[in-house]
């Protein structure tokens, strides 16, 4: 009778891992720049040869303007202390004694000079690879006033996670007039302008995001939402154009 018992309860334990669910790879390539580094250019234009390569829900391209380099004389409009602090955060997991632009992170999970073409592509292909552990669906999408409205409904298993709204600026053309670009025309290409978490405490749910004075009408936005667990690591992630 004692091993029929052990063997209900192997069973079940077994069963409850193998059900656990996969879902499509998605990659998420976050590149932290700045107008004012004279080496991220090329990472610049290497996120938007990517972004233009591959389907948006397949890999999802992200860049994120720090500030660090704003006191050498040319202040990049689009950083903020926030993805410096996010960048730092970054450092802390990999066990890194500083920060570097250009720099990607892939998923959440590693990173690597931003500039490099063959890491990003073999990258981007292991990442391919790899099942989702979760699913993210934007719903009800729709602009109203300064805000973005949507709704989201996330599948897998939701604990200990929590969902990163981004508002993205598709491209943007910028003539630098000082610091170490100064007198060039650069091309940033999926510049976040404004962020929010959520605490997924349901699978579904509505919410919204402003739209930042740095957007201008004649800007394709898109919006990216991506489930990300406490340890920084990126599980899913979904963008929609506005």
């Amino acid at each position: 009778m004692q091993k029929i018992f052990i063997a209900i309860i192997l069973s079940i334990f077994v069963s409850q891992f193998s059900t656990i669910e996969e879902y499509k790879p998605v990659v998420v390539l976050e590149l932290f720049t700045s107008q004012g580094c004279s080496s991220c250019p090329s990472a610049d234009d290497l996120l938007s040869t990517i972004n233009s390569k591959y389907p948006n829900n397949e890999v999802i391209a992200l860049s994120y303007h720090v500030d660090y380099w704003n006191y050498i004389g040319w202040k990049d409009p689009f950083s903020k202390k926030v993805y410096t602090n996010k960048q730092r955060a970054y450092s802390s997991k990999f066990n890194s004694s500083s920060i570097y632009t250009p720099q990607v992170v892939v998923n959440g999970k590693e990173h690597f000079v931003g500039s490099k073409k063959a890491t990003m592509s073999n990258k981007i292909s292991d990442y391919l690879k790899i099942n989702s552990q979760n699913n993210v669906h934007i719903t009800a999408l729709s602009t109203i006033d300064d805000k973005v409205a949507f709704g989201y409904k996330v599948d897998g298993q939701i604990t200990n996670k929590k969902l990163r709204v981004a508002l993205v600026i598709k491209e943007r053309i910028t003539e630098v007039k000082r610091g170490e670009n100064r007198n060039r025309t650069l091309k940033n290409a999926n510049i976040v302008v404004q962020e929010t978490y959520i605490n997924l405490d349901d699978y579904e749910g509505l919410a919204e995001l402003s739209i930042p004075n740095i957007v201008n009408e004649t800007d394709d936005l898109s919006l990216v939402v991506l489930v990300e667990r406490d340890d920084l690591s990126i599980t899913s992630g979904s963008q929609i154009d506005l």
